[in-house]
C-alpha cells in the first residue's frame, strides 16, 4: 500500500459514418485489401481533402453528452511522422484547437459509490493504415482500407487509480458511443481501441511518476490484466533501484507481460501545425443546438427513470441499460403486457441465457419485443402456465411461430376449468392418502409435492393457482 497508481486513458471510437472522414471511400469492415482507399487516402498528387460533417455532428453529440465544451471554432493540424501504413507522412489530427473540450463522466466503483473521471478532450483525426506481418514470407504488407477512417480520440484526465477505475471508465465510454450510435464498440475489429498511460508514486506524493503508454488494447479483460503488470513492474523496478523509463510498450496477451516498443514521442516531435488544406470547423450555437436536439436518453438517464417509472432495484435497471438496445427491448415489452417485472424478470432471465447460449446480441434475438410480449400477456390472461410459457419460448426460439400459434397447434392452453381441475385433484387425493393425511396434519410441506402430482396428472396445463386454492380447500377447510 505504499505505492499509488495513476492512471489516464486514451480512447479511439472510430466513428460510424458511411464514407472517411476526408474522402467519399466506404469504411465497412472486412473488405479486400486496399480495396477501399481512394486517391485522397493514397495521397496522391494533386488531391484535397473535404471535411465530413457527420464526424462533426457525431464529436459534437460526444461532448454534450459528458457536459464538455464545444468549442466553436477548431483547428485540424498535421502531425508529422513517418511509417508504412501512413503515405501522406503525416496524419491529420486536431493537437491546439480541438472540438472537445473538458468534460467529465461518472463511473460506479466495485465496493459501492461512484467517482467523477474529468475528460481532458476528444478530438477528431484520421486514422492510419494496418501494416500486416502473418504470410508474407518475412516481408510486411501494408492494407490501406483503414486509412482515412475517422477518429474521436477521448482523452481523459489521469484520475484513475486502479486497473478496475480504468475498466469502469472505459466500460462507461464504451456504453456511451454506443448509445450516441457514433461507434459500434465492436473492439474486435478495432472500432474501440484503449491507450493506457500508467505510472506510480509515493502514496502521498503531489507529484507524478515517469509514465508508461500501453498501446491499442482491444479488450476490457486485456485492459485490466495490462495495467495490472505494468504496475507491478514499475514498483518492482523502483524498490530494486531502476528508474522508469518513458516509453511506449504493447501488452502480449499470451505471456500476461508487457515489452518495450519504442520510446515515447514528445508532442514537438511530430511538428505540428495547422493543416493549410483545411479550413478551421465553425459552428454557431444554432449548430450546436441543432444536434443536442437529435440526441437520444442517455444512459444514467434512462437508469433513473426506469427505476422511477417501473419500480425497478437499481441493479435491475443497471442490468437493463446496459446497452440501448436492451433498454428499448424491455420498454416495449413492458409497455406491451402491462408488467414491468414480469418483463424485466424474463429479458433478464429466459431470453439472456438464450441469447448467452447461442452468442446473440439482443438486436439479433430470434424472438423479437413484439414476440415476447404474445408471450407473457398469455402468462398474465391465465392462458399459459409459467412452465407452459418456458416450453412456448423454447418453441419461439426455434422458429415455430408466435406464441398463440404455438398455444393452438401443441394445445397447450392452460386448464382453468374448476370442475376439470378438481377432478384431477381428488384423484390425486384418493392415490396418496398418506401425503393427504399429513396435509390435513399441519405439514404444509407435502402441499408442494401435491401440487406437483396434480400438475404432472395434468401435464402441467392445470392453472397452479387454482390448484392450490382446491387442495386447500378440500384438505384443509373442511
Amino acid at each position: 500500500m505504499e505505492w499509488e497508481t495513476v492512471i489516464g486513458l486514451e480512447i479511439h471510437a472510430q466513428l460510424a459514418t458511411r464514407s472517411k472522414i476526408f474522402s467519399g471511400a466506404p469504411t465497412a469492415f472486412g473488405a479486400a485489401p486496399n480495396t477501399q482507399a481512394c486517391e485522397i487516402d493514397l495521397a496522391l498528387p494533386g488531391v484535397l481533402p473535404v471535411l465530413n460533417a457527420e464526424a462533426v455532428r457525431m464529436a459534437v453529440t460526444f461532448g454534450a453528452a459528458i457536459g464538455a465544451a464545444v468549442a466553436r471554432r477548431s483547428v485540424f493540424a498535421r502531425k508529422n511522422y513517418f511509417y508504412p501504413d501512413l503515405p501522406k507522412g503525416y496524419q491529420i489530427s486536431q493537437y491546439e484547437q480541438p472540438i472537445v473540450g473538458r468534460g467529465q463522466v461518472e463511473i460506479a466503483l466495485d465496493g459501492g459509490g461512484t467517482k467523477t473521471v474529468g475528460v481532458t478532450r476528444a478530438h477528431l483525426e484520421e486514422d492510419a493504415g494496418k501494416s500486416l506481418h502473418e504470410d508474407f514470407h518475412g516481408m510486411t504488407g501494408i492494407d490501406l482500407n483503414r486509412a482515412g477512417t475517422p477518429l474521436l480520440e477521448i482523452v481523459s484526465e489521469p484520475d484513475m487509480r486502479s486497473p478496475a477505475e480504468a475498466v469502469a471508465y472505459a466500460r462507461k465510454i464504451h456504453q456511451l458511443v454506443r448509445y450516441l450510435g457514433i461507434c459500434d464498440g465492436n473492439m474486435q475489429e478495432g472500432s474501440f481501441r484503449c491507450d493506457a498511460n500508467v505510472s506510480v508514486r509515493r502514496r502521498g506524493s503531489d507529484r507524478l511518476g515517469t509514465r508508461t503508454e500501453l498501446k491499442n488494447i482491444n479488450s476490457f479483460r486485456f485492459l485490466e490484466r495490462a495495467i495490472q503488470y505494468e504496475v507491478e513492474r514499475q514498483v518492482d523496478l523502483i524498490e530494486n533501484g531502476g528508474a522508469v523509463v518513458q516509453e511506449t510498450r504493447l501488452y502480449d496477451p499470451a505471456r500476461d507481460e508487457t515489452r518495450s516498443m519504442r520510446s515515447k514521442e514528445e508532442a514537438n516531435d511530430y511538428r505540428y501545425f495547422p493543416d493549410p488544406d483545411l479550413l478551421p470547423v465553425v459552428l454557431d450555437e444554432d449548430d450546436i443546438a441543432a444536434i443536442v436536439a437529435t440526441m437520444p436518453e442517455l444512459p444514467d438517464a434512462k437508469r433513473e427513470r426506469f427505476e422511477r417509472a417501473y419500480q425497478l432495484s437499481a441493479y435491475d435497471a443497471g442490468l437493463l441499460t446496459a446497452t440501448r438496445e436492451t433498454a428499448d427491448y424491455f420498454e416495449a415489452v413492458a409497455q406491451g403486457c402491462g408488467d414491468a417485472k414480469l418483463a424485466a424478470n424474463w429479458v433478464m432471465g429466459d431470453l439472456a441465457a438464450a441469447l448467452n447460449r447461442d452468442g446473440r446480441e439482443i438486436a439479433d434475438s430470434p424472438v423479437d419485443a413484439m414476440g415476447l410480449t404474445g408471450l407473457l400477456q398469455r402468462l398474465r390472461d391465465g392462458t399459459l402456465s409459467g412452465k407452459l410459457a418456458k416450453d412456448v419460448f423454447a418453441a419461439m426460439w426455434a422458429g415455430e411461430g408466435s406464441a398463440d400459434a404455438i398455444i393452438e397447434a401443441r394445445g397447450l392452453r392452460q386448464v382453468s376449468d374448476v370442475g376439470a381441475i378438481e377432478a384431477i385433484v381428488d384423484q390425486v387425493i384418493a392415490a396418496n392418502p398418506d401425503q393427504a393425511g399429513q396435509l390435513r396434519a399441519g405439514k404444509d410441506k407435502v402441499m408442494g409435492f401435491l401440487v406437483g402430482q396434480v400438475m404432472k396428472a395434468s401435464q402441467g396445463k392445470a392453472n397452479p393457482a387454482q390448484v392450490n386454492e382446491i387442495l386447500r380447500r378440500k384438505l384443509l377447510d373442511s
